[in-house]
């Protein structure tokens, strides 16, 4: 109906391409316009104004003999300017653009290592903008962004630089798990050398406190008693001690001690070996028996 008055619409975002007897003539924007089709103008075709997007999977190597399939997104739309440029000079601008992204990823990705891709994936990307821009500015498209969203190795190197990854991090956690052992035998040794030094401190004083106690007992039992001698009253009380210790150890059923030699006759022996070890005490710390 509108072609039978010469009125044609455009829609919003849209121009539409205007010839006359198969000449260009005019770019026709959003709204109503007049198309008198009797005097041979007609409608070329559309061009949209929006902002599209094209995804290029490109497939190449790196430095190190990688193969990686490099994913990139490409954002570009129609200059309003040079809309006839963008529907007379290129049949196909997403095949066009594809070819320019294939290039120049080819051309830089193989220069770089892989883990340098992963890196510099920003600079791989400004590349492509850079050539994609200088080469479709005269088509009649602006190239509004280029991304590269995606870098695919083949699945065995994943898994290896995974395993390279975990490999590293495991010698990092033993390094630290050694040192923190190294710091828990230093702390263990610390202590136990703190504890055997305040248990000799312990023993010396408890030998000392048993000398006295010795030293005071026979000193007053031989003043309550005339006629009797250190040594009587020393073997007296090492008899007494040595019938309280068996007697200790036979109460206990379960008793693991050992008493040798365990006769009476051999007391003597023993009270002579302690008196002599008293004495030699004794006399160490300048106090006579």
């Amino acid at each position: 109906m509108g072609n039978l008055f010469c009125c044609v619409k455009v829609n919003q975002s849209t121009v539409a391409i205007k010839e006359r007897f198969g000449k260009f003539k005019d770019v026709l924007e959003p709204g109503c316009h007049c198309l008198p089709w009797i005097l041979g103008s007609q409608l070329a075709g559309h061009l949209s104004l929006r902002l599209q997007q094209l995804d290029v999977r490109c497939e190449t190597k790196t430095k190190d003999n990688v193969f990686v399939n490099v994913v990139a997104s490409v954002q570009y739309r129609v200059i309003i300017e040079k809309a006839s440029d963008a529907y007379y000079k290129l049949s196909n601008p997403r095949t066009q653009i594809q070819a320019y992204v294939f290039d120049v990823i080819r051309a830089s990705v193989p220069k770089l290592n892989l883990d340098d891709v992963f890196e510099q994936k920003n600079e791989i990307a400004r590349a492509v903008e850079e050539e994609l821009e200088k080469a479709m500015s005269a088509y009649g498209y602006e190239i509004v962004q280029t991304l590269i969203v995606d870098i695919e190795p083949d699945e065995r190197v994943k898994k290896s630089m995974n395993e390279i990854n975990a490999a590293a991090r495991m010698r990092v956690a033993t390094n630290e798990k050694a040192e923190a052992e190294k710091i828990i035998q230093i702390k263990r040794a610390e202590g136990e050398a703190e504890s055997k030094y305040l248990s000799g401190l312990g023993i010396a004083r408890q030998r000392q406190a048993i000398v006295d106690g010795l030293r005071e007992s026979v000193v007053g039992f031989s003043e309550n008693v005339p006629g009797t001698t250190a040594k009587d009253v020393l073997d007296m009380v090492l008899i007494t001690q040595y019938f309280d210790t068996m007697k200790e150890i036979g109460s206990t059923s379960k008793s693991s001690a050992v008493f040798i030699p365990h006769g009476p006759g051999s007391v003597r022996d023993i009270a002579t070996q302690i008196r002599d070890g008293l004495l030699q005490a004794s006399t160490s710390a300048g106090q006579p028996l």
